[in-house]
């Protein structure tokens, strides 16, 4: 299905921009040193940014650029794995393997693409659907 192309070349595109967000951060790991609330520190210990309270640095520390990277290569991999059966990710699947793969991993997409559904490129034909 061409929608379904068109799917995966958007996800892959709103991959690419974080990416390029996460490069251009340094790519590194940050962490948040217990004696020092309220502050984020990259690889070699230097701040690389203060919050406006502890509350904050935790959450912002597991968004680091390394673990964005790491979320995109697997992200990556989820969308090479559909490309190889969205042709076969239908509303009405036949009753095998490829089929049911290409529902189940296109389920998981369109999952991915919902991530971006405020972005004006969304398409609202590529909401989940919920087979029973």
């Amino acid at each position: 299905m061409a929608g379904n192309a068109e799917m995966v070349v958007f996800v892959e595109e709103r991959l690419a921009e974080e990416e390029k967000v996460a490069r251009h951060a340094g790519g590194d790991s940050w962490r948040c040193p217990a004696g020092t609330p309220g502050e984020v520190h990259d690889r070699t210990s230097g701040i690389a940014f203060t919050v406006r309270d502890a509350s904050y640095d935790r959450h912002i520390a597991l968004q680091d650029p390394s673990r964005t990277l790491a979320r995109i290569r697997t992200y990556r991999v989820l969308l090479s794995e559909y490309a190889e059966v969205w042709d076969k990710d239908t509303d009405r699947p036949h009753d095998d393997f490829a089929s049911g793969r290409a529902v189940g991993l296109g389920f998981a997409v369109r999952q991915l693409a919902a991530e971006f559904a405020g972005h004006p490129d969304y398409t609202a034909k590529w909401l989940p659907r919920y087979l029973r």
